[in-house]
């Protein structure tokens, strides 16, 4: 069984795109879905119509149950909007979370399944068969661990960086992880305390960095994940990809960040800062 874990708080605009198509993953044959060239109108924080979008995205879901072959957990940071109902609405199990390292593990906690998939909440459209070809790919190379390339809704500019960023991965197969890391259960037991709850920024990196001690590492090469470029829109482009650069370079050659460096706005939160 695959266990999807997903850390969430206050995401009412962006956890049921994410939902909604977990639930069209119905398999090999499955034509239901097409890749968008941008998020839908709900995710861009346009105003909302009287009938609400989660709930609209929630409706349509009624009859697309999530395959018996995987779960979904919700690992709630406490959330003050309507995260929880909506995660409820799907059939989620609900569990209590923190800052996305603790919200991971402790979704991991309560998981049934032999194999984890950690995803952020804004991870909004997966690709048709997402999950068919990852599960084919990761079996067939005998992984232990695995991530994937993932394509921000931003500029072109935001396009081309990750797309240099996946091929460069894909090319080196160094064990650096994006927002979607697949792993073993079993290896995510060796790793000691799952991922490193006192790190900074770039926790789901040194976690595939350390998981990969324990099992293969491999950068599966799919159909990128349309992720939110909502950091971007928010602090700058400028000032985010410096903030990744130096974090990069901090961790190249120190280690995992567990200090204050700079300031950094964690997307999913709400009036909320770490200092790195």
């Amino acid at each position: 069984m695959l266990s999807i874990i997903i850390p969430a708080l206050n995401e009412e605009k962006y956890l049921p795109l994410l939902l909604l198509s977990l639930a069209k993953q119905q398999g090999e044959e499955d034509k239901s879905s097409s890749f968008p060239s941008e998020l839908p109108k709900e995710a861009k924080g346009k105003k909302k119509t009287k009938s609400s979008s989660h709930f609209a995205v929630a409706r349509e879901t009624k009859q697309q149950n999530f395959r018996e072959e995987y779960e979904v957990i919700v690992a709630d940071a406490g959330s003050t909007d309507k995260t929880i109902e909506i995660a409820k609405s799907f059939g989620c199990k609900v569990v209590k979370g923190g800052l996305p390292a603790k919200g991971r593990n402790e979704g991991a906690k309560v998981a049934k399944g032999d194999l984890f998939l950690f995803t952020d909440a804004d991870n909004v459209f997966l690709p048709e068969n997402f999950l068919n070809k990852l599960l084919t790919e990761f079996e067939r190379k005998k992984l232990g661990v695995a991530s994937f390339p993932i394509c921000p809704n931003g500029k072109r500019i935001d396009k081309i960086l990750y797309g240099i960023y996946n091929n460069f991965v894909n090319l080196t197969q160094i064990p650096y992880a994006t927002n979607l890391v697949l792993v073993k259960k079993e290896i995510f037991e060796k790793v000691d305390g799952g991922f490193d709850e006192e790190i900074k920024i770039g926790e789901d990196h040194y976690f595939a960095k350390q998981a990969a001690k324990f099992g293969k590492f491999g950068f599966v090469k799919t159909e990128p994940v349309l992720t939110s470029s909502r950091r971007f829109e928010k602090e700058g482009r400028l000032k985010t990809y410096l903030k990744y650069i130096l974090a990069g370079i901090y961790m190249f050659f120190f280690g995992p960040i567990k200090k204050p460096i700079f300031e950094y706005n964690f997307g999913h939160l709400k009036n909320e800062k770490n200092k790195l």
